[in-house]
């Protein structure tokens, strides 16, 4: 059975290769701007969600079989949080998390042609630790990890010193709720590879 990926993230990507899902990905050609501008004032999991339907939808009008997409956001209880613009922005965003909980929410949908066929929402809930100098955020910043990221984190590498507590899906952190995908796909028939013995 053929799975397509809909994602421009290579940290997704690396996930359901890691799980021995042989995948094809396809960069969806979605403005999320837009998206975000078309929705409105709507929560975070309304934007992560709809976000994670776009993406699929659009690959899915283009490719055959199951399409997966998935969209990440962050929700520090105030807004919602991106990706940081620039490096100044990116050292704000993190000195405005520090010593606080936030929440990263992660939309994800299966959709077969112009079939959606599951979707669901994961939360994450971490702790950024309070006693962060500022010359350590800039420091941090200063690496390069974690611009592509929601939040201007990777908490798999180096931006596993910002953080005292994670709560929730660890894989959601680092970008697709892979249990869940994977109860989905278990869900229409797709099982662990198993090599057939021999006579």
């Amino acid at each position: 059975m053929k799975l397509t990926l809909a994602s421009r993230s290579s940290y997704r990507r690396a996930l359901v290769l890691a799980v021995g899902l042989s995948v094809e990905v396809v960069p969806p050609r979605v403005d999320e701007r837009a998206v975000q501008r078309a929705i409105g004032r709507a929560t975070a999991s309304e934007v992560a969600s709809r976000l994670a339907r776009a993406k699929a939808a659009e690959v899915a009008a283009r490719v055959d079989g199951l399409v997966l997409g998935a969209d990440q956001v962050l929700w520090d209880g105030r807004e919602v949080i991106g990706k940081p613009s620039d490096p100044g922005d990116h050292v704000r965003r993190l000195q405005s998390l520090r010593g606080q909980c936030h929440d990263l929410l992660t939309g994800w949908c299966l959709y077969e042609g112009a079939d959606l066929v599951r979707e669901g929402l994961a939360r994450t809930t971490l702790k950024v630790r309070s006693d962060l100098s500022d010359d350590e955020l800039r420091a941090y910043v200063a690496t390069g990890e974690g611009t592509d990221c929601a939040g201007g984190y990777a908490i798999e590498g180096l931006g596993g010193w910002l953080f005292e507590e994670v709560k929730g899906d660890y894989f959601n952190v680092l970008g697709l709720p892979l249990l869940d995908v994977i109860t989905a796909l278990r869900e229409l028939g797709w099982r662990y590879p198993v090599a057939s013995e021999g006579p």
